[in-house]
């Protein structure tokens, strides 16, 4: 994980919630990691918007939300 924040981190247009909110992604699930960084890994001068636009459109992206308004309900 330290890798990826590096990363991130050096993003060109990179900023803290940025970082944290693809972190929060990617500690979910392995395989989410694994394709952040393989995103990254094929497309090195990704911005900021290009990864959350990759990351919005998985098909787990919404898994989450769905889980948390179930929850508050």
């Amino acid at each position: 994980m330290k890798e990826l924040t590096i990363r991130l981190n050096n993003v060109e247009d990179s900023y803290y919630g940025f970082v944290a909110g693809v972190l929060t992604y990617v500690k979910k699930k392995e395989s989410r990691y694994t394709k952040v960084k393989d995103f990254m890994d094929n497309n090195p001068s990704a911005l900021t918007s290009d990864i959350l636009e990759f990351i919005s459109n998985q098909d787990d992206f919404y898994e989450d939300a769905v889980y948390s308004m179930e929850k508050e309900a």
